[in-house]
């Protein structure tokens, strides 16, 4: 029983890792945001989830807030909770943030069967034609849609032909690193940065819309206040 040569030992393949993106301005993060993320990690079983905060979004209002309050609010709110984790690059570079600029940087710094699943709401999906290079997008990535039940408008024609050739019905159908796109549904929280910062700006509580420790952090700096 002790002749076995190690060498005909059995190989195990390893699994490539699984990384969601979700990109947003996070002004504030909320519990929208952070159930979205976790319901899609724990669907998908994603080894992490990176919280991207934006810069300088090209299809978005300036931020209210300053990128490093944005960038300490994001921090609190997923401290502990795997695999929820921050990447903060975008807010290390000086222009805009482009989407298909992040996922070429993270893509080098991945094992070449890595998957990577881009997280994106259905309005910022109906946006993608006027997205920057957004025809390259699903060379690095699948793209996660996430519906909820009330959303019933059609997607723009320039994103039939494309729904068409590369969309899947399953989501854990996803095969390869990237290329396709699938619909997850989200259970529907009616809640949003905007109503946050207008509650906040208006001295009303925001108490369970956000995590506490975002809480504590917009009550210690007056984040959003009306004299903001």
């Amino acid at each position: 029983m002790g002749d076995l040569d190690p060498s005909a030992a059995v190989t195990t393949t390893a699994v490539p890792r699984r990384i969601g993106i979700l990109g947003g301005t996070f002004d504030p993060v909320h519990i929208g945001h952070l159930r979205g993320a976790l319901e899609v990690a724990d669907a998908l079983g994603l080894d992490e989830l990176r919280l991207t905060p934006n810069a300088r979004p090209p299809h978005r209002d300036t931020p209210q807030v300053s990128a490093q309050d944005r960038l300490a609010m994001v921090e609190c709110a997923v401290t502990g909770v795997s695999p929820l984790v921050v990447d903060a690059r975008e807010l290390q570079r000086d222009k805009p943030s482009y989407s298909i600029d992040t996922l070429e940087l993270m893509r080098a710094e991945m094992a070449a069967d890595a998957q990577v699943f881009l997280l994106l709401g259905w309005d910022a999906f109906c946006g993608l034609p006027t997205w920057h290079r957004w025809e390259e997008l699903l060379q690095h990535c699948h793209i996660l849609v996430l519906q909820r039940p009330d959303a019933d408008s059609e997607p723009p024609d320039a994103l039939r032909n494309l729904l068409a050739a590369r969309s899947v019905s399953d989501p854990l159908a996803l095969k390869g690193p990237s290329g396709q796109i699938a619909f997850v549904w989200q259970t529907p929280l009616a809640v949003s940065a905007t109503q946050i910062r207008q509650l906040l700006a208006s001295g009303k509580s925001v108490r369970f819309l956000v995590p506490d420790a975002v809480l504590a952090y917009i009550d210690a700096h007056g984040l959003y206040r009306a004299s903001n």
